[in-house]
């Protein structure tokens, strides 16, 4: 009867070689010497394929992430976007490309990461990828999105970055001040194309609409509200939530300017991109010092037109979309405190040395 040679090592691990052999070993009376030797013949080639496949304990951080890529990727289209795969893919070759300036190796077990590991990424994703702070912490983020999978497969037993804290980013909100609006909307563009750019940055900036659903934007998304008047009705790609947007007069009337029974969308084609070069130079054209873009209408839409003229958070919260107030409260709660500033200037006038 065929006999088999395997180590100590090889016998105490827990590979599928190791376990199916166990287990037939302890039954090797009850087969024939030709089953035997067909079944040595299998444990063999299973020895072979074992070394292939890691175990628990050898599983690579970045292969067990190309597993999660492959993994989500079946969800595009169902539950998630292609961009949003794009992004963990993007992830995971700085993964691999820091895996490799780190350690001088393709990979690095999963079960060896601890703390520093993030520390060191973080590093490297500043230096060597000259990556910003809020940039970083998205990659982060993303990284750490398989290791929850890694977690509940028992592959590793807690969150090796259970204690780690990102750093805090405060973005200013840039936005036209009353002033500046008017101005753009007064101002006459002799370039056809500026002013389709300012038509449709002044739409955003009374409507608070993103780039994809201004771009998106169908007569089906005008629909008679409760109150008899019309509003936007559109359902936000980036969170999948509802957007609700009363249809103020001068938005309005862009609308009927460029719709068109031909076209499918209210607004002609145009990339986020192009867009963005067109401010710029409109912004020049109008001496505004600030660096404007799409998101500049949508903030200008919050702040002046909704903040300014003392609407609610809660209210400019549910315009904009948002999945919580606190989101809103954190952007725009600067605003708040300058308008409280500017009411109790007046208060001081009124009162004097009372």
């Amino acid at each position: 009867m065929k006999t088999l040679d395997f180590t100590e090592n090889e016998f105490n691990s827990d590979t599928p070689f190791s376990i199916l052999f166990k287990l037939l070993h302890k039954n090797k009376s009850k087969f024939t010497n030709s089953d035997w030797n067909n079944i040595s013949q299998c444990l063999e080639a299973l020895r072979e394929y074992s070394k292939i496949v890691p175990t628990k304990d050898q599983i690579g951080t970045s292969n067990y992430y190309d597993r999660f890529l492959k993994r989500i990727e079946k969800l595009v289209g169902v539950e998630i976007k292609q961009n949003t795969y794009e992004k963990f893919a993007y992830v995971g070759n700085q993964l691999s490309d820091f895996i490799n300036w780190q350690y001088k190796k393709q990979d690095v077990p999963l079960k060896s990461l601890k703390d520093k590991f993030l520390d060191d990424f973080e590093y490297y994703l500043k230096t060597v990828k000259n990556q910003k702070q809020v940039t970083v912490n998205k990659t982060v983020q993303r990284f750490r999105t398989p290791i929850k999978y890694a977690i509940a497969e028992g592959i590793i037993k807690k969150d090796p970055f259970l204690l780690y804290r990102s750093s805090r980013v405060r973005k200013e909100v840039i936005f036209l001040t009353a002033s500046e609006l008017k101005k753009l909307e007064l101002h006459e563009f002799t370039k056809p194309n500026l002013t389709f750019i300012k038509d449709l940055f002044i739409f955003c900036c009374y409507t608070g609409m993103p780039y994809l659903e201004m771009r998106n934007l169908k007569k089906e998304h005008l629909q008679s509200g409760f109150d008899g008047n019309t509003w936007i009705e559109i359902s936000r790609q980036k969170t999948n939530r509802k957007l609700s947007v009363p249809l103020l007069p001068k938005p309005a009337r862009i609308i009927e300017k460029y719709v068109s029974p031909e076209k499918e969308t209210i607004f002609p084609a145009i990339s986020n991109q192009r867009f963005n070069i067109y401010l710029k130079e409109i912004a020049k054209a109008l001496k505004i010092s600030k660096r404007i873009t799409h998101h500049t209408a949508r903030k200008t839409f919050a702040s002046t037109v909704l903040l300014y003229n003392d609407i609610s958070m809660e209210i400019v919260s549910e315009l904009l979309g948002h999945s919580s107030i606190l989101i809103t409260e954190q952007s725009y709660g600067k605003i708040i405190n300058k308008k409280v500033s500017e009411a109790m200037a007046v208060v001081r006038l009124k009162l004097g040395d009372v």
